[in-house]
C-alpha cells in the first residue's frame, strides 16, 4: 500500500497548487528528482505532460470568476509558446548536472524573492 501514498499525496499537493495557478509542477519536478529518483529529462517530460490536464482542469474556474486578462492573452500565449519551444531545445542539448544547478539555483532565487517580499508586505 505505502509504494502508492507518497505519489499520491505529491499528485494531491501539487494538483492543489496547480489549481491556485502558483506552479504545482515545479514541486512535482521536486519531488520527482529528488524523492523518486527520476532523472532530470524524463522528470521535465512528465511535468509538461502533467501540466496539460491540470491547466484545462483549472482552467473554467478562473474564467468564470474573471481571472483572465483577456488582452493579454494572446500576446502570452504566442510568447510562452516560442520561449517553451526555444527553452526546451535548449535543454535536450544541456549537461543534466548542469540543468539541475540551474534549476535550483532558480528555485533559491525565487524563494528568497518571496520570502523577503512577504516579509516586506507584513511591515507597511
Amino acid at each position: 500500500m505505502s509504494g502508492w501514498l507518497v505519489p499520491f499525496l505529491a499528485g494531491a499537493a501539487t494538483g492543489i497548487l496547480s489549481g491556485f495557478g502558483v506552479g504545482g509542477g515545479t514541486l512535482l519536478l521536486i519531488y520527482m528528482t529528488a524523492f523518486a529518483g527520476l532523472p532530470q529529462e524524463q522528470a521535465q517530460g512528465i511535468n509538461l505532460l502533467y501540466f496539460l490536464p491540470a491547466a484545462a482542469a483549472s482552467l473554467p474556474a478562473h474564467a468564470k470568476n474573471g481571472f483572465l486578462e483577456k488582452p493579454v492573452l494572446l500576446p502570452a500565449i504566442a510568447a510562452g509558446l516560442a520561449c517553451a519551444a526555444l527553452g526546451a531545445w535548449t535543454a535536450t542539448g544541456m549537461d543534466t548536472a548542469l540543468l539541475r544547478r540551474l534549476f535550483g539555483v532558480f528555485l533559491l532565487f525565487v524563494g528568497a524573492r518571496e520570502l523577503f517580499a512577504a516579509r516586506a508586505r507584513s511591515d507597511q
